[in-house]
């Protein structure tokens, strides 16, 4: 019998860890002595804010390596086919999501080991969640093109996909390029499209705020610099797609 593949939410910054997740899932880290982790340091500092009874040196801590080949996969679920319980860590908010260990969680599907995503934050969620943008039909989208005419295009595209099926778009930045995106959205999108800006979700310089962007172009624009930030965007104002009647609509659980 193999152990279980275990998706561990981390912390989305400098925050008190214990706090954003149940007991529950508090107590599965806490009996866990394997985990892959997209960062070694940061894994070990998450451990150490929610209070992993054993000394953190003596856990089984391994990174993912930058080719993840079937063998190299193979070798990360090693302990999982001796029967140890492992536990993934990304280095912020939920693992395989927007993170390179989705791979990881593929191969052990693959390989018949079970995998159980636990509860935590998730800055993609809580942004659609604090939006009041539509969350029936959403896409993440990862990053945008750095490149200025590429970008421009790039959500011109996701703002008329956006009209036309009543879809909000998510898509995020590194950091220190968040000013520059946040200008070309000002710059390229239509005036009563909505954005989003969703910065430093749970942490102390959380800062939310939904405006068309008309209205965002008559405002200070808010600091987004070297802040992790979710950017949201709809687009109103297309012919939505039918709404197909649910008869099982009052057992659907969220």
């Amino acid at each position: 019998m193999s152990g279980t593949l275990y998706l561990l939410p981390s912390a989305l910054g400098a925050a008190d860890s214990a706090l954003l997740h149940p007991p529950e899932a508090i107590a599965i880290t806490h009996r866990l002595q394997h985990f892959i982790v997209e960062n070694a340091k940061s894994a070990r500092a998450e451990l150490k804010r929610l209070a992993h009874p054993d000394p953190i040196q003596s856990l089984a801590i391994v990174e993912l390596p930058q080719r993840l080949d079937s063998q190299a996969l193979d070798g990360l679920l090693a302990p999982l086919f001796a029967g140890n319980d492992v536990g993934v860590l990304s280095e912020a908010g939920a693992p395989a999501v927007a993170d390179p260990g989705a791979l990881v969680v593929r191969r052990a599907h693959e390989r018949g080991v079970r995998v159980m995503p636990i509860v935590g934050p998730s800055s993609l969620l809580l942004g659609l969640m604090a939006s009041g943008l539509n969350g029936q039909s959403f896409a993440f989208h990862g990053y945008l093109p750095i490149k200025d005419a590429e970008r421009i295009q790039a959500l011109r595209n996701l703002e008329q996909e956006s009209r036309r099926f009543q879809r909000t778009q998510l898509f995020i930045e590194t950091p220190y390029r968040n000013q520059g995106m946040f200008a070309t959205l000002l710059a390229a999108l239509s005036a009563d499209t909505l954005l989003c800006v969703a910065r430093e979700l749970t942490c102390s310089g959380e800062w939310i705020r939904t405006h068309r962007i008309a209205d965002w172009k008559k405002q200070t624009p808010p600091d987004l610099e070297r802040r992790p930030t979710v950017f949201l965007i709809l687009a109103e104002g297309g012919k939505p797609a039918p709404r197909q009647p649910n008869p099982n609509r009052f057992q659907v659980q969220r």
